[in-house]
């Protein structure tokens, strides 16, 4: 009974300590807004800022020295599962036509159209070690896509389950949304090496400040994952359960969107949520440029956001 108590009061205490940080939307500035008709969604950045759009069937360039978008491609069908920049190119995942698009990052003619399976529309491709990595079926298969020849050389079983990937500190990371765990995967054996357990049905992840990093659809946490041991060293209450969202680090710091609570950031130093935006809004984002990037596909926006403003 009385750890129940406990149990109890450390919630308390910890969405109490959630609600003294947050903060409307209207208080979360944007130094610039885009507007992009259709559904912008997921971010991916290098010397541009690229965002898919599943019902228009294509990518959106943004110049972030002059905030002007300049060039809209087509892309396969149904844009999906993230973006990934590797090997002077950018990969979108098409889940209505299951194939890969991939597109030259300085000219964004388009290189290649490669028939690779999509394992979830939630999921995320990957570029890195060598390799281009792409959960490619739910029951378990992470293929490895060779960038000179364009194809599929490996697939590599993982549980059941995976769909997003992240490479970073010399591995491809996986999350098991099923399984509530990430497999750890060594790109030169082209094997997983390690199963963590973490909080309940993980889906979106980053690699950053010396950890890997997982969203937890399941209660809304992140999980902080030490790469030295492969071991859970913090559950982060972040209070942003459900489907959806996304994470990044960059600028010092985590950063959480999800629906109904656009951006949450967390202190490294701390593990704890430091600040938070509640409103509409939100779903995916990604760190460049000095700046967050935002997806407010509800309102048909991506915003770009001073960290240090906030």
């Amino acid at each position: 009974m009385h750890a129940m108590v406990l149990l109890v009061l450390t919630y308390s205490l910890l969405w109490d300590s959630l609600y003294e940080v947050q903060q409307p939307m209207s208080a979360l500035r944007a130094v610039a807004k885009f507007s992009i008709a259709g559904s912008p969604d997921w971010l991916a950045i290098d010397e541009s800022v690229w965002i898919s759009n599943k019902p228009k069937n294509n990518l959106t360039r943004i110049d972030p020295k002059t905030n002007r978008v300049i060039a809209t491609i087509p892309t396969g069908k149904g844009p999906c599962a993230g973006l990934a920049i590797g090997f002077g190119s950018v990969w979108v995942p098409n889940c209505d036509d299951q194939t890969i698009s991939r597109f030259d990052m300085q000219t964004a003619k388009p290189l290649a159209t490669l028939p690779v399976a999509i394992a979830d529309t939630e999921g995320m491709i990957a570029a890195g070690e060598g390799s281009v990595w792409m959960p490619s079926d739910a029951s378990g298969v992470l293929a490895r896509i060779d960038p000179i020849t364009n194809k599929v050389v490996a697939r590599i079983p993982v549980p059941a389950g995976s769909f997003a990937a992240v490479v970073g500190e010399g591995a491809v990371w996986v999350t098991c949304t099923k399984g509530n765990l990430v497999s750890r995967v060594d790109p030169k054996a082209g094997k997983v090496i390690a199963r963590i357990a973490v909080g309940p049905s993980p889906r979106f992840l980053a690699v950053g400040l010396g950890s890997v990093w997982t969203l937890n659809q399941g209660d809304g946490s992140v999980s902080r994952i030490d790469p030295a041991t492969n071991k859970v060293t913090a559950t982060i209450p972040v209070g942003v359960p459900g489907e959806g969202g996304d994470i990044d680090t960059g600028e010092g710091a985590v950063w959480v969107t999800a629906m109904g609570k656009p951006l949450s950031q967390i202190d490294p130093a701390t593990n704890r949520v430091v600040k938070q935006f509640v409103g509409k809004g939100g779903d995916a984002l990604r760190v460049g440029h000095g700046s967050l990037w935002l997806s407010n596909h509800e309102f048909q926006e991506v915003w770009r956001i001073d960290p240090k403003a906030l």
